[in-house]
Parts: C-alpha cells; structure tokens; sequence
C-alpha cells in the first residue's frame, strides 16, 4: 500500500510539473545581475611640452564643451624661439633670392646655390616645428563633457606625457556586466529589460547595444554592453544597480 501512495505522489508530482506554463517557467529563471554605468568616453588628458601651468579653466566636476581650452602653459620660450626662426627663415630666403638672380648671370656656384635653398628648407621646417610646439601650449578638450580629476595644479610644471585631467564624456551611458553564455542563443542586440540604480533607488529603461566577442570558459559567461533608454540627467557614471533579464520562453 506504501508502494502505490509513493509512486501515486511521484505522477501527481510529474503531471503538476508538466502542466507549469512556460511563462512561469521563464520566471523560474530569472536572474538579477549587477551592472555598473560608464562613460562611452573617456580620457586622461597629458602634457605634451614640458611648461609651467599658467591657467587651468575647468573644475573637478565641471563642464566643458569640445574644442574648449583645458589647460594653459606659458609658452613665452617656445614663443621667442618662433620668432627666431623666423627671423633666420627671414635672412635664408634673401640669402637664396639672391643667389637665384646671381647663378641666372653665372656668377654663383651651382653647389652654392643648391646650399642656400637647402638652408631655406631648413629655416621653413624650424618655424614648422615651433608652431607645432605652440599649439600644444593650449590643450583643448576632444569632446564635451565633465572633469572627473584634476591631477595638477596652476604654477606648476609639468613634463611631456605628465597627467593633468580625467576627463569624460557623459552624454551616453553605457551599462556593463555579465551574462551566462547559453543566453546567447536569445540575447540580441536591442533586446529591452529594466535596470534598477541603488544610488537613485529608480527603474529605468535599457536596451542591449552588443555582446563581447569571446566566453570566459570558467565562468561561461560573456560581456554584455547596454545603453539607458532616454536621458535622465541624475545618472552619473560609476553608479551601479540590478538588471533583470527574463529568458524567453522555451529557453
């Protein structure tokens, strides 16, 4: 009798399972995954010269707009020494001129000719390059956004590739985190789900932008990267919150 009320309950059981909708099935395997916000941009920006800091025109936390002017370095040698080559570029050109009208009455040497053009050359190159260096004595901003960190301060020199801003661009945020690497089989970009920030304690639309190129053979999971759908100025990169992807049904 114990036999047949076991094996009654273990049908009932199999027929209850059987009859679940695959909706709540789907729910079953819902998992809340965590994702943090980050900039599609950003950069550290670095001197390029080595100068003294004469102006910085932004704030930590402020905003600027692309093509604005960073950072400003006192360029007041690189500027004297434009001036010199182009006073020597000035004397090479006369010098060359010169000559040309000479050799046209045969009075000149070819190779001194071909000297003072090559001299010419030369002087062009040096105004060149000092016009090069005094572009980079204004750092301008590559795109708008906020200064995540100044790392320097005015008056103070700075060396070639030294830090001076962390910069970002938080007009696109991006939501990053992993996924298990069977949902590749339904997870497509543009497919939408809800992602709740802890910091704002509210719901917001997203969508997935792509999915990484590899699976982490350990874990059998791969990157995923979405966008918030719409513009919601309280977020901020570095936040972090709970998605919840639901797989499709039969899935």
């Amino acid at each position: 009798m114990a036999a047949l009320l076991l094996s009654a309950c273990v049908s009932a059981n199999a027929q209850q399972a059987a009859a679940t909708p695959a909706p709540a099935r789907a729910a079953l395997e819902k998992q809340d995954i965590r994702a943090q916000l980050s900039p599609r941009r950003f950069t550290t920006v670095a001197a390029e010269i080595g100068a003294k800091i004469s102006r910085i025109s932004v704030v930590e936390g402020g905003r600027f707009k692309a093509g604005q002017t960073l950072v400003s370095l006192d360029c007041s040698l690189q500027a004297a020494q434009l001036q010199k080559a182009k006073a020597s570029l000035t004397a090479a050109e006369r010098t060359y001129s010169g000559n040309k009208r000479l050799a046209e009455l045969n009075s000149v040497g070819k190779v001194e000719l071909e000297v003072s053009e090559a001299e010419t050359s030369k002087a062009k190159a040096e105004v060149t390059l000092m016009n090069v260096s005094l572009d980079k004595c204004h750092i301008a901003a590559p795109f708008s956004g906020r200064v995540v960190e100044q790392r320097v301060r005015e008056q103070q020199f700075v060396q070639p590739g030294q830090p001076m801003l962390d910069i970002l661009d938080d007009s696109v945020l991006e939501l990053e985190f992993l996924v298990p690497s069977r949902w590749l089989a339904w997870l497509k970009a543009g497919y939408g789900f809800q992602v709740r920030i802890d910091e704002t304690g509210k719901s917001y639309p997203a969508k997935i932008l792509r999915l990484g190129a590899r699976v982490d053979p350990v874990s059998q999971s791969v990157k995923a990267v979405a966008t918030v759908d719409g513009n919601f100025p309280e977020l901020m990169a570095g936040m972090s919150g709970k998605i919840a992807l639901v797989p499709p049904a039969g899935q």
